[in-house]
């Protein structure tokens, strides 16, 4: 297999001398960078015509923008530079999942192209993590924050149990949430549910270990989504940042809905 991210890494990032932060440094530049709107708003289209559209409805002062799969690969860097020109903090949502050496390259990539937060899959194991860990420290400029998918929002019990997963669903999150921690990442994307697990887990891991959670939904809108919960539930379960997508961008009035879900993450209401 060929090392197409760490040669994209290599090209862009070009050669840099590093100065490693220790874990007290890396805490510190966490906070700096979680600092800010706890919402971050899904742009989950399949061009940048549609997302930008949709990014000029909304305010950066008050969310940041998430970039999946779907439209990264539809309109490549390019989308990273205008939602930058937009004055949004993007979280680039690949859940880079590959060697340890393919997964750095692909954050040293995306931390040059100043994403304020990158994920990689927690089930990649200690050395992927760790590599993602060490191909942000040190770069220059803003680090991006990394962060570790454990389980799925759209797998429930049953599905994890189909992949040969041999434990259940909340002792998997727990020992994956463990293990990102322990590899100096900046926290994990979970579901609210799963947030309930996990208390204990996050405390060791210092101040401001982060709790992303995706499946945001409003009552009543499941979607594709399994385990779902509302802006309230998720804050009121411990999330740092939620994730929402179709209750904003579905809405006549986008910026009434961010309003509206603002409001819930202030208040930990419904």
């Amino acid at each position: 297999m060929h090392d197409a991210g760490a040669a994209v890494g290599a090209a862009i990032g070009g050669a840099r001398s590093r100065s490693i932060p220790g874990p007290a440094g890396r805490i510190e530049q966490r906070m700096r960078r979680a600092a800010g709107p706890r919402i971050v708003v899904a742009l989950d289209y399949p061009s940048a015509d549609a997302a930008l559209a949709m990014a000029g409805r909304i305010d950066p002062a008050r969310c940041r923008v998430k970039v999946g799969m779907e439209l990264f690969t539809a309109a490549g860097p390019a989308v990273l530079e205008a939602l930058h020109g937009l004055g949004f903090d993007v979280f680039l949502d690949l859940k880079l999942h590959d060697i340890p050496n393919t997964v750095a390259g692909a954050c040293r990539a995306a931390a040059a192209h100043g994403v304020w937060m990158a994920n990689v899959h927690a089930g990649g194991g200690r050395r992927m993590m760790e590599a993602a860990r060490d191909a942000v420290d040190g770069g220059g400029g803003q680090r991006p924050l990394i962060v570790a998918v454990t389980v799925l929002t759209s797998m429930d019990r049953d599905d994890l149990a189909e992949t040969g997963a041999g434990a259940d669903l909340p002792e998997r999150v727990r020992a994956l949430a463990r293990l990102a921690g322990d590899c100096g990442l900046d926290g994990v994307v979970c579901s609210a549910a799963d947030l309930g697990h996990l208390r204990g887990t996050f405390d060791a891991f210092g101040p401001g270990f982060l709790r992303v959670t995706p499946g945001i939904r409003l009552a009543g809108d499941a979607g594709d989504q399994r385990r779902v919960a509302t802006p309230g539930d998720a804050v009121r379960a411990g999330a740092s940042h939620v994730v929402v997508g179709r209750p904003v961008t579905g809405a006549p009035d986008p910026l009434d809905a961010l309003d509206a879900v603002e409001r819930a993450v202030a208040t930990g209401g419904g």
